[in-house]
């Protein structure tokens, strides 16, 4: 890529990490005026630090940066300056990330050329009236819907909402203090590549506010919906990046339900999502997150999570659409006393994949970790991947920590790669794990059979209980019985089992 395709943004980062490595003075003015439709040409000087740093970076990383900043409409004038940092750190860090590749071992399991290989288009404004026509708005519960990275005020509901708490766009909220919150706590956490991709293109920062001591009864729910997408087959991939921070102030609590739905059938897109979320001291976060989308998508999530002290985070998830479904998972607990449950649930029912790379780090005394992995892979194309990290560092004392793996091939040639990794450098702990793969046994069915039960019916009854201990954790009833129909309509009918038998 030449110096003179670069974005203003990504002239601004190469200019100053150049000034910054040879000792020469930062440039004064916080952005390089310069535009690529400019008729004022660069000096030669210029050109020759930007084609050095240029060289340095990936060519294909830059050019989707460049085109996520020219999809965004606002002005860096009218941009908050939470957003504003969020994309100048996103856009230095993207300097020196390359696209990954199955020699990368973080991605050694989980190609990712089918986003390499198309075409890459940002959505760039809000859905029309005829996008929107087919999304239900029956959703009873304070929600907030987000389509295609937009908020959509229509189709969202947020009465009943205790006082001082705030849910909707960074700009939009009037609150001084909360935007200051807000700041301290953006771009605090380096995630990979697709982390900075999202924070170089979201078109805005969706801000869950709950302030210190406030309790916000029943479930916030967040539904992202996509609705642009190409038919199958396809070169043409759009993406959008929706971003949301939850800051949940000392003794606080609240519930939230993420929903990934949209693009029925085969329709091709990119959700490349991203969750902070912030547990002050005593507060306790429930997330529950459910992603359903196209067969043909591609599904990448980031969840980063910060606990301090005597906080609680409960995540249950459950995944079973996509082409190419990633999350990555970060939990980081900075003080004593803090409490981490996860509980997963993948379905590959398809030629799909389904990765869930975690990481939890415990730095402090008495933390309790609890993590249960589980997939059913149901295609003999079809993968599951789990590359889970527990570490217990020196500090973390008297630390409770167990993590199981547990996966479900109901065909030949089904894959899964499971790698758990317990990491303990502290000498007073309790910590456990384990991973077992393998089909129904021969014995669990007999037990059905010589009961009278017929073996489609008891494959049926040993795969819906194999994923029940993880959707029974779901707190909320209606979103626990929308998961058990999915997997019925996706597992259970007869043409399935049958041909699984």
């Amino acid at each position: 890529m030449s110096a003179s395709t670069l974005t203003p943004n990504l002239l601004q980062t190469v200019s100053t990490q150049f000034y910054s490595l040879s000792q020469f003075p930062t440039p004064s003015t916080s952005r390089i005026s310069f535009n690529r439709k400019s008729k004022h040409p660069i000096s030669s000087k210029s050109a020759s630090i930007l084609t050095l740093n240029a060289a340095l970076s990936d060519p294909f990383v830059l050019q989707i940066a460049e085109t996520f900043e020219d999809s965004l409409s606002s002005s860096s004038s009218s941009t908050p300056l939470p957003l504003q940092k969020l994309r100048d750190s996103s856009s230095e860090s993207l300097l020196s990330l390359s696209w990954p590749t199955r020699k990368d071992e973080p991605f050694r399991f989980t190609d990712t050329s089918f986003i390499k290989s198309s075409e890459i288009q940002p959505i760039t404004n809000p859905p029309q009236d005829s996008d929107i026509a087919c999304i239900s708005s029956d959703i009873h519960l304070p929600n907030l819907t987000i389509v295609d990275g937009y908020i959509v005020d229509s189709l969202s509901g947020l009465s009943g909402l205790p006082e001082g708490v705030y849910v909707g766009s960074l700009a939009k909220l009037t609150s001084e203090g909360i935007v200051k919150r807000v700041s301290e706590f953006v771009s605090n956490f380096e995630g990979d590549l697709f982390w900075s991709l999202n924070g170089v293109g979201a078109p805005d920062l969706i801000v869950v506010y709950v302030p210190e001591g406030c309790r916000v009864d029943g479930p916030l729910h967040l539904r992202y919906c996509s609705v642009r997408g190409s038919d199958s087959g396809s070169k043409t991939l759009p993406v959008s990046n929706p971003r949301v921070l939850v800051l949940v102030e000392k003794g606080g609590e609240v519930s939230i339900v993420e929903e990934f739905v949209g693009g029925d059938g085969d329709k091709c897109y990119w959700t490349n999502a991203v969750l902070e979320v912030i547990i002050g001291e005593g507060a306790t976060f429930s997330h529950s997150y459910v992603q359903t989308q196209s067969l043909g998508a591609a599904h990448i999530k980031w969840t980063s999570i910060r606990q301090e002290s005597a906080s609680t985070y409960k995540l249950v998830e459950f995944s079973s659409g996509g082409k190419l479904s990633r999350h990555n998972l970060h939990v980081q607990q900075v003080g004593s006393d803090t409490v981490t449950e996860l509980s997963t649930l993948h379905l590959s029912i398809k030629d799909q994949t389904q990765d869930l790379h975690s990481s939890l780090v415990l730095d402090h005394p008495r933390g309790y970790t609890n993590q249960l992995h589980k997939c059913i892979v149901a295609h003999p194309r079809g993968q599951a991947v789990f590359d889970g990290n527990v570490r217990v560092n020196r500090y973390a004392q008297q630390t409770d920590a167990g993590q199981l793996t547990r996966s479900l091939l109901l065909v030949p040639q089904a894959t899964v790669n499971v790698k758990p990794n317990l990491q303990i450098i502290a000498d007073d702990v309790k910590c456990s794990h384990g991973a077992a793969i393998s089909d129904l046994e021969d014995d669990q069915l007999f037990y059905f059979q010589a009961r009278g039960i017929d073996l489609e019916t008891a494959r049926k009854a040993l795969i819906y209980s194999f994923g029940a201990e993880v959707i029974d954790r779901i707190p909320f009833a209606y979103v626990r019985e929308k998961v058990k129909k999915d997997i019925v309509e996706l597992l259970l009918e007869p043409a399935t089992v049958k041909s699984v038998v």
